[in-house]
């Protein structure tokens, strides 16, 4: 035993505990039990051996010889307080008890020095996680992953990982996947078992659909007590089955590093989601086991497309009068090589909505966001065009490609080749290496009209659409086209831009001219309630690669997108994070009601209740400003994007002015 003069003292607080009572402290990390009876002062492990029931919120018992006896609040058990002994009756071993004394009113607990950490199966995974790129969690820590996320903490102490706790689930599984789409790069989000790792569903099916890379660490209840139907015990490998590419639970005897490792490279190679499933009792195993990482795992990216695709792309090109290329988010990295060949064929370029962004609208050969969201510049040059180049495009029927045009489609996925119906020229490839091989060859077609004086009147024409339409405003309140105009002015051009779903997005789509900012939304899931979410993991990107370094982030949502997660709000003001929020609030699910209006529903249900947002906002701990009419627009959102740090700009808007 450890000499009294040896051991750590530790302050636990005052010695005002009453006679007959027990409460729970910590000394340093130990948990324990502190009791007060009999003139005496007690302290054993807080957990009972049963199922760790929390002993200090117990009660002191009598037995029939009068002894004290503290008595778990869970399951009854009962312990000795100064010897941790059980009275009989159950098999365990006792309580660990620890030395106590009170000195000048303050109660101090005699701690042996701490013992050196073990390395535990978690440690390997996080280490794992950590080679194979993995710089940020979102998470909410809890009570099935508490070995999991002190591997996680380690990581986070060493400088290797970032870790963001949100206020939701939701928000994580969200905030991961706009990492994913805006890097390339998996982020992961941690939950507990059962409703938490539910919670991370939707966000999933997000990343799914959108191609961005995730993953999910979830906890689970102990392995024991799998499936008789424990405590928020369920069949989680079923749950994530059909929204995974993998999932496994981590068990005492798998191969703990390959499982990481497979899980990081499913979710890079495949632009998917991976899923670890950690019991509680294995997350905190010893393990000897090295981490592991990338090398000789993953080749190179490039697929070049097959010479004889390549030829036949140039004949089309060349012959074309009137070729258009239209490209979608998978061209990001491409973006330059696809602007070059579009000059030289003197081609407009097109984007659909998730590829808002990829050239700047000041370009000479930007047309505009193809589609529902879109421009009537896009869908002139696309009803006028005889050759299609689409790039990185998925053919969505929100973005209306016309299937009866002479198409080249190029994508490094074979599936995605004429996955709708079939197209003039479908090239297996990446669309860099597509580019690169065809532009040395391709020319303007000497007969071909001057499409770029053509697109200048287009965009001439449809500005002064859009002027017109600032008059528009009314009693009810500020035109989104009032809204975007000045966006366009003041946003930065190397801005990251995540947008939510309803009107807003459409008229985002519509009327806010990029110059260069990126844009993230929820492209084939939809979901509402992305953008803030999207906004943290945008703004986490912000501090993880070089190449963001310093961006701005901007969020956009209506009055019904916010409210899914305006919590986290909180979130951006715990960490700090440069966050400028558009809201506009119009008091109305205003996309909803225009739905059931179109298909000659009785428009209902579709009204809110809300407060007010910029005072909320304020609450929060954030900048927060309400903006009333369009001629205030520009300069609060100038104010808002000064603040370093988050702030939210409320625009009372009138849904019908769309």
């Amino acid at each position: 035993m450890t000499e009294t003069s040896e051991l750590d003292w530790v302050s636990v607080g005052p010695a005002d505990l009453p006679e007959g009572r027990v409460k729970t402290v910590s000394a340093k990390n130990v948990y324990l039990c502190l009791s007060h009876f009999d003139g005496q002062w007690a302290a054993m492990d807080n957990h009972c051996p049963h199922q760790k029931g929390p002993l200090g919120e117990g009660t002191i018992e009598r037995g029939v010889d009068d002894k004290c006896w503290i008595r778990c609040p869970w399951h009854g058990w009962d312990f000795d307080p100064l010897t941790g002994a059980p009275p009989g009756g159950h098999e365990d071993t006792g309580q660990k008890t620890y030395p106590v004394e009170v000195r000048e009113g303050e109660v101090f607990i005699g701690l042996e020095a701490e013992p050196p950490h073990v390395r535990t199966v978690t440690d390997c995974m996080a280490e794992t996680l950590v080679n194979w790129g993995v710089k940020r969690v979102f998470g909410m820590v809890g009570h099935s992953n508490l070995g999991l996320a002190d591997a996680i903490r380690r990581r986070t102490v060493d400088g290797q990982m970032s870790y963001v706790g949100i206020r939701h689930e939701g928000a994580a599984a969200f905030a991961a996947s706009a990492y994913g789409k805006l890097t390339g790069q998996p982020a992961a989000c941690l939950a507990i078992a059962g409703p938490g790792a539910t919670n991370l569903l939707t966000g999933m099916w997000d990343a799914k659909v959108d191609r961005a890379p995730v993953i999910a660490l979830t906890g689970q209840v102990q392995t024991q007590v799998f499936g008789p139907g424990a405590f928020q015990d369920i069949d989680l490998k079923s749950a994530f089955q059909a929204v995974s590419k993998f999932s496994q639970p981590v068990l005492s005897t798998s191969n703990h590093a390959e499982l990481a490792s497979l899980a990081c490279k499913t979710a890079l190679i495949e632009r998917d989601v991976a899923h670890l499933i950690f019991p509680d009792d294995t997350q905190t195993n010893p393990s000897d086991a090295p981490a592991k990482g990338p090398e000789g795992r993953v080749s190179g990216p490039v697929v070049i497309p097959a010479p004889d695709d390549v030829g036949a792309a140039i004949d089309l090109i060349n012959d074309a009068k009137r070729p258009l290329v239209i490209i979608g988010h998978g061209a990001w990295e491409a973006r330059e090589q696809i602007i070059a060949m579009a000059e030289a064929i003197g081609a407009p370029v097109v984007t659909t909505f998730k590829g808002k962004g990829l050239i700047p609208d000041s370009h000479p050969n930007a047309a505009g966001v193809l589609g529902r969201s879109g421009t009537p510049i896009a869908s002139w040059f696309m009803n006028e065009c005889d050759v299609q180049i689409v790039l990185g495009a998925s053919f969505s029927n929100h973005t209306g490609i016309n299937p009866g045009k002479k198409t080249i489609q190029v994508d490094f996925e074979r599936m995605q080749l004429g996955k709708f119906h079939p197209v003039t020229l479908p090239i297996w490839g990446e669309i860099g290496a597509f580019c690169d091989a065809v532009s040395p060859a391709v020319r303007r077609n000497a007969d071909a009209p001057d499409q770029i004086s053509e697109l200048a009147e287009r965009w001439d024409m449809w500005r002064a659409e859009k002027q017109g339409r600032l008059a528009e405003e009314g009693a009810r309140g500020v035109h989104s086209a009032a809204i975007f105009d000045a966006l366009s002015r003041v946003a930065p051009e190397d801005a990251l831009i995540a947008v939510d779903v309803g009107n807003n997005t459409y008229s985002f789509g519509r009327y806010f001219e990029t110059k260069g900012q990126r844009v993230m939304m929820s492209g084939y899931l939809g979901s509402i309630g992305f953008s803030l979410p999207a906004a943290l993991g945008a703004w986490a990107a912000t501090q993880d690669f070089d190449d963001l370094r310093g961006c701005k982030v901007i969020s956009i949502s209506g009055d019904g997108g916010f409210g899914q997660y305006a919590m986290e709000l909180t979130t951006a003001v715990k960490y700090g994070m440069d966050i400028t929020h558009i809201l506009l609030h119009n008091d109305e699910l205003g996309k909803i009601s225009k739905e059931q209006r179109s298909g000659q529903w009785p428009v209902w249900e579709t009204s809110l209740v809300n407060p007010s947002f910029s005072a909320f906002a304020r609450l929060c701990g954030a900048h927060g400003t309400k903006v009333t009419k369009g001629d205030q627009v520009e300069a609060a959102l100038v104010e808002a994007l000064a603040i370093d740090g988050p702030a939210l700009v409320e625009i009372m808007t009138d849904a019908e002015l769309v």
